[in-house]
């Protein structure tokens, strides 16, 4: 019986050894989005390369600038934002890919996001400005907030300019 898998991924049981292979790779990973170094090299080593092939390859990839965590945490901080994420939950996922804290830092300050009204923008679509006149319903709401991300200070900013709203 022929294995489906063999045909359509040729190179994943077996190591490709030339190191033209393994840019053109890495080129292919990096084309499709940015990633974090930490990223790039967990793809390629899952691909069955080693860690002594790669690191030509990565110091390549930074001298031409396909890979820079430092674009790499502008989008990931935009694309946490959009998704309605909040600073806590955006960092975790930057350490989670080992992305430096100086880079992170440098990034929130290239973009200055206001977390404040961010958190507020949320918790009115989330909750279309219905006040919460339940102790239980509003720490549901809290809830809610801390697990995207959001500190306390900007959990109660969002909540109580919604409440005084109605």
């Amino acid at each position: 019986m022929h294995c489906p898998s063999s045909s359509r991924y040729p190179n994943r049981n077996k190591r490709a050894s030339s190191p033209s292979h393994l840019k053109e790779t890495a080129l292919r990973i990096l084309s499709r989005r940015d990633h974090s170094e930490y990223e790039l090299i967990q793809k390629l080593l899952l691909k069955g390369f080693s860690r002594e092939e790669i690191q030509p390859v990565m110091m390549y990839c930074q001298d031409y600038g396909y890979l820079d965590d430092l674009r790499y945490a502008l989008s990931a901080i935009r694309q946490g934002m959009n998704k309605g994420h909040g600073e806590r939950r955006i960092r975790q996922l930057l350490q989670q890919n080992r992305v430096a804290d100086d880079v992170v830092n440098i990034a929130l300050e290239q973009l200055v996001p206001d977390w404040f009204e961010l958190a507020k923008q949320l918790a009115e679509k989330k909750f279309k400005a219905q006040p919460a006149i339940e102790a239980k319903e509003q720490a549901k709401r809290v809830r809610f907030l801390q697990s995207r991300g959001f500190s306390f200070e900007q959990i109660h900013y969002a909540l109580s300019d919604q409440e005084e709203t109605n």
